[in-house]
């Protein structure tokens, strides 16, 4: 995960995606990691392969249980965009990412209500990312200050082009009032990003 960014980069990363065990190995070179057994509820509704994520890079998460292909996505995103963004535009590192998070039975909802279609959450492909805690203990959150013409909303905006990046799927506050209060990051998608 720490190589820098070449034009071998995004098949490399293809290649971890495509295989549990590339995707572990992967992951283990730069995030905080539990294997655990596949989680099936339903046929679905599950995670599969299932791992309990507790830091990437030097940013801490709560526990978050996800697919290794949608943790390896997330570590990406912290190493190549997060953290140099920290950096340039906050002075300071990400000592914490909040999530809402990964795994969600449920179906897919808009304005009008269900659609009838299982979310990417049933499976773990996607996550819900709320904000930052900076290294000084400052909260960074998409509620309170996705608006923000200063700092906090620029890293905002920052992070969330970095996260098109990495993500097959990147929505937030600019996609509609669903999403003010985070990013829904995909492991799947067809590549949109608002």
């Amino acid at each position: 995960m720490t190589d820098p960014i070449t034009p071998m980069t995004s098949w490399k990363l293809r290649q971890a995606l495509s295989a549990d065990s590339l995707c572990h190995a992967a992951l283990g070179t730069g995030a905080a990691f539990q294997d655990l057994p596949d989680f099936e509820q339903s046929a679905q509704c599950h995670i599969k392969p299932q791992v309990r994520l507790t830091s990437v890079g030097g940013a801490r998460i709560r526990p978050l249980y996800t697919r290794c292909q949608t943790a390896l996505r997330l570590a990406m995103w912290h190493q190549h965009s997060i953290a140099p963004k920290a950096q340039d535009i906050l002075n300071q590192p990400v000592r914490e990412i909040l999530h809402l998070s990964s795994y969600n039975c449920r179906e897919i909802r808009t304005a009008s209500g269900p659609t009838g279609r299982m979310s990417t959450h049933a499976t773990a492909d996607a996550v819900d990312i709320q904000g930052f805690v900076m290294a000084e203990g400052q909260r960074i959150l998409l509620q309170d200050h996705w608006q923000d013409g200063g700092e906090r909303g620029g890293f905002l905006r920052a992070v969330r082009d970095g996260a098109c990046d990495w993500f097959r799927l990147t929505l937030g506050p600019d996609y509609n009032a669903l999403h003010s209060d985070h990013f829904h990051l995909q492991h799947t998608g067809w590549g949109l990003c608002r």
